[in-house]
């Protein structure tokens, strides 16, 4: 076996260099092949298979566009303040200041301290959610027979544990997440009507308005009916760009969001970053 020895592991291994599979970062960004910018602003390229993970440290004004390759990624985000990780995305904030459970296009993700940690700046989707969070061990286990990292059916809450351990965060700093490109919708009774994806192709692009942490994994919704664990690849790329500014048409779309602008300003300036 070619790989029975230290050199021939060794060999093995450099030998692969170069080459590429669907689900991988490519390092350095610049060199993705279809670029959406002009390639030197590339920051961040990479394809999550389905039932995996991802994370990354983006700076302000960083733009980063999610795109559900084949009909069935299923995207919960997290997001933390880079330096303040106690201050992350509040769900349920987001949705009551806004006086809107649906996520798309001029939605601000807010934290808990009313101020602005990312927006969304458009969306091609229209299936998302505010509501349900991702899947847990016990629920995958009970749908699937197992839901740990290593399965063949990993829940979401156990990668987002994987994925904040590698930022120097625990599982109390894991709040509910929101997630892209499986819909649901609320029923006149109040119960949840799961919409699904909107077909392959579907992306959303998102601006971080602060430093964030951003913590991604790819896996079904939690009330995704089908019996089968269905979750395929998501491109994920992210450029230097500006922040929404005083004057931007997304600053003042209504004054909830205009107010956490303003907060988020105040805040920054205070820290001498804007």
């Amino acid at each position: 076996m070619a790989t029975a020895t230290t050199y021939g592991a060794r060999d093995h291994a450099r030998a692969q260099e170069g080459t590429r599979t669907e689900a991988m970062p490519v390092v350095p960004a610049s060199s993705w092949p279809e670029p959406p910018c002009e390639a030197s602003r590339l920051v961040w390229a990479e394809t999550v298979a389905g039932g995996n993970y991802t994370h990354r440290v983006l700076a302000r004004g960083t733009e980063f566009r999610l795109t559900d390759l084949h009909g069935d990624a299923c995207a919960h985000l997290l997001l933390h303040h880079a330096d303040r990780p106690w201050e992350r995305l509040n769900v349920a904030d987001t949705v009551k200041v806004q006086w809107n459970a649906y996520l798309g296009g001029g939605v601000l993700l807010l934290s808990d301290q009313g101020r602005v940690l990312a927006s969304v700046v458009s969306d091609t989707s229209g299936r998302h959610d505010a509501l349900c969070g991702s899947s847990t061990l016990v629920r995958n286990t009970e749908r699937y027979g197992d839901g740990t990292p290593q399965s063949p059916s990993p829940a979401g809450r156990e990668l987002f544990k994987l994925a904040a351990a590698k930022n120097g965060l625990d599982p109390r700093d894991l709040p509910p997440s929101l997630s892209f490109f499986q819909g649901v919708r609320v029923r006149d009774d109040g119960t949840l009507d799961f919409t699904g994806s909107a077909g392959p192709g579907g992306s959303v692009t998102l601006r971080a308005e602060q430093d964030v942490t951003v913590l991604i994994a790819n896996v079904p919704h939690p009330v995704d009916p089908r019996p089968q664990y269905v979750s395929t690849a998501l491109e994920v790329l992210a450029w230097r760009a500006q922040p929404t500014r005083p004057g931007d048409a997304l600053w003042d779309t209504t004054p909830e969001g205009r107010r956490a602008f303003l907060n988020t300003a105040e805040f920054l300036a205070a820290r001498g970053i804007a």
